[in-house]
């Protein structure tokens, strides 16, 4: 016998003793075995253990029952398909016996099972449920025991929302089954009916559908007649939450039948349920409630029945007027209370438990929330007909309702949010705002006076949800329009200040009250805000002192944008009159949380923060404290826990304008310690250690050189590719050193130059990192260190390529690694000097103009710099320049002939009259050069903006159309850009002729003409904004364009404007997004055979046209979502899941993107999703496959998961079998699982990293 086996049977022995704590102890170690991995039970074992189980589901003791039936879970998932089967039979046996407990505890059983069962084992799920049907329906239709009755709906429920689709062959039974029970006289039978048939709706097929709702129709059409119509309008809300889309043929019917119901009958359950279907059907089917126009009466419905209220005479709120008397509801004098007394005493003589009229009023708030997330194009009329008797409903007596109203008009404001982003991007863009969201925020902004009004009073209510659901109403309004308090502050003060003071309600009614308030303070100007502060202080302070952590971490940072207020580094802002004793006043209470240890970490960081912030900007008012202060920060800057808060906290003083904080006493303590921080591992510590260092460095001047020579050791291991962030913070550092201290910075320079010299022959080289490199090269030049002179620094960058060592012959090749050196260069020669600079690009020309003595690189180089110099300096004086750049041309290797066309370009710029005459003569001389002279051409268009080139801008038009119908794609594509930057420049004289042009016969030319256009569309506002906006309609026109590389490039395009500027696109969506959509179709036509040897390939010229619509799609998704019908978006991303693999990673991204943005459509999609998922999940890589082939499909298995796993997370994913059956098949293989579990890690720290902490705000 194994060990297992003994150890198993050993617990069974225990089991059948007559001590109930042995048999209890057995058992829960069974249950313990069972639920590890490793264990595996032999025949015998199976059959013995679960004959003991089911034994024991008659025991005594309940204990021991309970545990018996929660072994039952883990047990199916480890015993073979017969004992599973005797599981089932005697629960099932149990369940319709004679014995009340016994079939309680098999009742459970059951279910337990069911929700254990494998979902990967479709075989044993399909015999199991074969077994329970039968006994299941049986018991359903006893009608003489309710209690049978009850449990078989339960777990049929349970059953049909696992496995509908195995059971497809007895939907017929159940539907015959379950129908009659809608007709139960016991509502809790009703019920589970109700829930069983919603879930075989969402499984079972056409003609049992249709069967299912013709009878609830028929039935409801009767019972509204009768007045039972109830138990229908549920079961149909029900069955079209399952079902989503496949109701929507029987919406104008029931809508119409239910809305005239409702104004006939005065029947508050049946207005509850006519609402609570109508939101259903508004969230699961909102365009076809659209378009059969059903929303705005609705709508109305809602508006008349949240106001039902028969019990209560509201004389002044009829017709939704505001009585500001009628809306108080605060406490007051002991009149007023004595007053709510007495209308107490009067509720309760009307008021009883029989009035549901509450719950009609909730419904309607329910249904109004849901037209407003699901139909956003209703968002005006929702402005102008609910929101404000919504706002009347603020005052609601019934706090349930009160909440969902407050709920609704939430929903309200961030439906509004962007129609609120679309102004302010049309006014940072020039472009003129949409007029639908306009009139949106204009609506939001007339109502505002009301709502605070009525919101301000709920503040002082002693409900605490009350106030909890009005102070996050107000933090929502100032999120989306910031400042728009400003006139209500005084009359909200009050309000604010009692939830502040009230210590008896819950804590979250004060931290939401603080969250609130430093919304207002970051969100209103300063002016505004200023007036308020004394009024304000005390209640932070007492709260900054409160013992709970969050209460004291809130005020904290309400007192720190507070202190921000008294005294602002703002231009023009006014200092508060009462400055030094508002200092005097919070000093105290913030060094006490400062010097505690005892603290949460919480508060202990945004003690530092706040103590820094009042030394920055009020330092100057407790100036006699500073010994007193400061050294606690480096008490803290020793501490692992709060060093970095420290760190970032002595920057913030340092930096200060406002107080001149003399630090100068720490530093011979401090900089030792931020010297040993640059060498831990941890990289946002050293990022701000360097800045906090540059920050000391450029205020305080001069440092003992022994203390910086502690920093100067830790710099050289920070210039590396491997962050080029940090190093761009160590060469920022560098450079204050060489204009603050040039004198310790010779041994920086010595130190450091060994690895600036790897760190820019790095391919990644480039952008802020390089442009800081350049910067500390010019400081070092300017500092005049003997040991590092302009002609020793020259030599440093120069020699290191013209005899290259073995070891970094490679690194010299990368072609980045010449455009940064020759900035280097050019940046050194520059800063010594137009002289010297002349010199040195004079000795570039003279080697180049030696034949055989240059290596490519060294030949590249020379070109780059004498480029990157005559950008600054002016070189026509070197008379056989041009003529050598021009020589380089004919070059034999690419790279020194594109190198000669920046060259030419960028030494152009430096004197334009010598050097663009000529570079246009060339053009027109030498057709075979076009391609490069058009290079440096590009060049001098796109620095235009620092030169005068309009004098020859017609002549440049006309050189560059020359070159438009080029048959060779790069050259028209360059001839595009230069076309699309000079219109930038002159739009009103350049625009017309480019849309002229889109009448060419020429595809070449429309496919140049709609190019130049991408290159007009910058993410910053241009002055052709406007004239743009106008005709970039009549370019997108070129999607329906005959020519294939037409549209493609309409697309790029439509691309960039949806990108960069999707003001410019957002009112054609409707005319373009069919035009988009047809591009994302697989066209036969385009697809081609083409004859490799002995093998044939297939060519789909139509990819990167499809390709290319897709990435629009995507980009479309950021920036105009509430323009897409997401219905017909998905359709198109379903065809995208089964395409090119390029195609797949993007439809698989836009997968992921939807679930987060869009889930409730999304999740009525899922059955069409997971299918091609689920096909590349699983798809084998063949065995002759090459290591490339392998890869691709490695990549696009985590795509694949990365979309499963943003479908997982999905609210109510859960309930869908076949996602959760894939999700299961993952997790049981190996292979499949890791990928997974990387996936989902991933997301999980990219969630973390773009989650903000306030306390780190300086």
């Amino acid at each position: 016998m194994s060990t297992v086996s003994f150890h198993i049977a050993n617990l069974l022995e225990k089991m059948t003793s007559s001590d109930k704590d042995f048999r209890f102890m057995a058992t829960n170690d069974l249950m313990s075995e069972l639920q590890k991995d490793s264990i595996k039970l032999d025949d015998d074992s199976e059959r013995k253990v679960v004959r003991m189980l089911l034994k024991l589901l008659e025991d005594k003791n309940g204990e021991v029952q309970n545990l018996a039936v929660k072994c039952l879970g883990p047990l199916v998932n480890k015993v073979k398909e017969p004992q599973v089967e005797t599981i089932v039979d005697t629960l099932c046996t149990n369940m319709t016996g004679e014995k009340e407990q016994l079939r309680d505890i098999s009742s459970i059983g059951l279910k337990t099972v069911i929700t254990e069962l494998p979902l990967t084992s479709q075989q044993l799920a399909s015999v199991i449920c074969k077994k329970i049907i039968g006994k299941l329906s049986v018991a359903i239709a006893k009608q003489e025991d309710v209690t049978v009755q009850l449990e078989a709906l339960d777990i049929l429920g349970d059953l049909l929302s696992r496995f509908g689709s195995i059971l497809q062959p007895y939907h017929a039974m159940l539907l015959d089954a379950l129908l009659p029970q809608l007709s139960s006289g016991r509502q809790a039978v009703r019920k589970r009916t109700v829930v069983a048939l919603g879930h075989l709706a969402a499984s079972c097929g056409l003609p049992h559908y249709q069967k299912m709702v013709s009878i609830l129709l028929d039935e409801m059409q009767k019972g509204l007649q009768g007045g039972q119509a109830n138990t229908y309008i549920q079961c149909c809300a029900t069955v079209c939450k399952n079902s989503g889309q496949r109701f929507s043929e029987y919406l104008d019917q029931v809508v119409v039948m239910l809305m005239n119901a409702c104004q006939i009958q005065d029947d508050d359950e049946l207005k509850e349920n006519t609402l609570q279907a109508f939101e259903v059907f508004v969230s699961r089917c909102p365009q076809e409630m659209g378009a059969l126009g059903h929303v705005e009466p609705v709508l109305s419905l809602c508006v008349k029945l949240i106001s039902h209220d028969p019990n209560y005479n509201d004389d002044e709120g009829s017709g939704f007027g505001i009585n500001e008397e009628s809306m108080d509801t605060t406490t007051g004098d002991d009149d007023d209370d004595l007053q709510n007394d007495d209308e107490e005493q009067e509720e309760d003589e009307y008021s009883d438990d029989d009035d549901m009229s509450w719950k009609v009023r909730r419904a309607a708030a329910k249904c109004i929330e849901a037209v407003i997330t699901s139909r956003p194009d209703c968002l005006l009329y929702v402005y102008r007909n609910v929101s404000l008797p919504l706002i009347v409903r603020f005052r609601e007596r019934e706090e349930n309702v009160r909440c969902d109203v407050f709920s609704a008009w939430r929903a309200l404001l961030r439906a509004t949010k962007p129609a609120v982003l679309a102004l302010k991007e049309s006014t940072q863009t020039g472009l003129p705002p949409s007029p639908d969201a306009s009139a949106a925020v204009d609506a939001l902004q007339s109502q505002i006076p009301t709502l605070v009004r009525i919101v301000q009073k709920q503040l002082k209510e002693k409900n605490y949800r009350s106030r909890l659901v009005a102070l996050q109403l107000l933090a929502d309004l100032v999120g989306v329009l910031p400042g728009c308090l400003a006139p209500f502050l005084t009359g909200m003060m009050n309000g604010i200040l009692v939830c502040l003071a009230d210590r008896t309600s819950i804590s979250n009614v004060r931290t939401s009250t603080l969250s609130f308030v430093y919304c207002i303070l970051i969100s209103h100007p300063i002016d505004v805000v200023q007036p308020h502060v004394e009024a304000l202080l005390p209640a932070l302070l007492q709260c900054a002192g409160d013992n709970f952590y969050k209460v004291t971490s809130e005020a904290l940072l309400a007192l720190q944008q507070l202190i921000k207020i008294v005294r602002s580094a703002e231009p023009g802002a006014r200092e508060h009159s009462n400055a030094p004793q508002i200092a005097v006043d919070i000093y105290p209470v913030v060094l006490h949380r400062l010097k505690a240890t005892d603290i949460d970490q919480e508060v202990k960081e945004t003690a530092i923060t706040t103590m820094a912030t009042l030394l920055a900007h009020l330092g100057s008012y407790i100036q006699s404290e500073w010994p007193n202060c400061v050294p606690i920060f480096l008490e803290r800057l020793k501490n692992e826990i709060t060093r970095l808060t420290a760190v970032k906290a002595l920057n913030l003083m340092a930096s200060s304008q406002l107080v001149e904080l003399d630090l100068r006493y720490v530093l011979p303590e401090a900089i030792p310690v931020l010297a040993s921080f640059l060498r831990k591992n941890q990289r946002a510590l050293k990022l701000a250690t360097l800045s906090l260092l540059d920050t000391l460095i450029r205020r305080y001047g001069t440092m003992d050189e022994a203390l910086l020579q502690n920093v100067i050791n830790e710099l050289s291991p920070l210039l590396n590719e491997s962050d080029l962030h940090c190093a761009q913070q160590a060469l920022q550092l560098m450079t204050s050193l060489a204009l603050n201290q040039p004198q310790a910075l010779a041994q920086a320079a010595t130190i450091c130059m060994p690895a600036i010299k790897i760190l820019v022959r790095s391919p990644l080289m480039q952008g802020a990192a390089l442009g800081a490199l350049m910067e500390f090269l010019r400081a070092l030049v300017v500092a005049n260190i003997p040991a590092f002179t302009s002609a020793r620094l020259l030599n440093v960058f120069i020699q290191q390529d013209s005899s290259p060592s073995p070891a970094s012959k490679v690194d010299t090749h990368h072609k980045q690694s010449y455009y940064s050196l020759a900035k280097c260069i050019a940046v050194i020669s520059v800063s010594a000097g137009g002289q010297e600079a002349t010199t040195v690009a004079r000795g570039f020309v003279s080697d180049l103009s030696k034949p055989g003595t240059l290596s490519d690189t060294q030949i590249v180089i020379a070109l780059l710099s004498i480029g990157e110099i005559g950008r600054h300096v002016d070189l026509s004086s070197l008379g056989d320049l041009r003529q050598t750049i021009l020589h380089y041309f004919s070059h034999a290797s690419e790279e020194v002939k594109t190198a000669a066309a920046y060259s030419f370009g960028w030494t152009a710029i430096g004197n334009l009259p010598a050097f663009l005459p000529a570079l246009l003569q060339e053009m027109e001389m030498q057709p075979r050069k076009q391609y490069l002279l058009l290079h440096a051409l590009k060049e001098i268009i796109s620095g235009q903006q620092n030169l005068n080139i309009s004098m020859y801008t017609e002549e440049i038009w006309k050189a560059l159309f020359g070159h438009a119908e080029c048959p060779e794609e790069g050259t028209r594509n360059v001839v595009a850009e230069c076309l699309g930057r000079l219109t930038l420049a002159n739009p009103t004289v350049f625009l017309p002729r480019l849309k002229a042009a889109l009448a060419s016969p020429s595809n070449l030319l429309r496919t140049t003409v709609v190019t130049a256009v991408k290159f007009t569309i910058v993410d910053q506002p241009q002055p052709i904004d406007p004239i743009l906006k106008e005709t970039i309609g009549d370019f997108l026109k070129s999607l329906a364009d005959p020519d294939l590389n037409v549209r493609r490039v309409a697309l790029v395009a439509f691309n960039s404007a949806a990108h960069n500027k999707p003001a410019l696109i957002r009112d054609l969506l409707a005319e373009l997004l069919p035009q988009l959509y047809v591009e994302t179709q697989i066209r036969k036509e385009l697809i081609r055979e083409v004859e490799m040897g002995p093998f044939k390939h297939s060519v789909d010229d139509g990819l990167d046209l499809r390709k290319a619509a897709f990435e629009c799609m995507y980009t479309l998704l950021d920036s105009c979502l509430d323009r897409l019908d997401i219905r017909d978006f998905l359709t198109h991303v379903e065809n995208g899941l089964r395409d090119h693999y390029d195609i797949k990673m993007l439809t698989y991204l836009m997968v992921a993107r939807l679930a987060a943005l869009c889930p409730t459509q999304v999740i009525q999609r899922l059955d069409r999703l997971i299918e091609p998922l689920k096909t590349t999940v699983t798809l084998k890589v063949k065995a002759n496959s090459v290591k490339q082939e392998y890869e691709k499909q490695d990549e696009l298995k985590r795509a694949a998961l990365r979309a499963v796993s943003a479908l997982s997370g999905i609210p109510d994913a859960d309930k869908h079998i076949p996602l959760m059956e894939f999700v299961a098949h993952i997790k049981n293989s190996q292979e499949l699982q890791s990928l997974y579990n990387s996936v989902q890690s991933d997301a999980e720290r990219e969630t973390q990293g773009t989650t903000v902490n306030r306390k780190f705000r300086f």
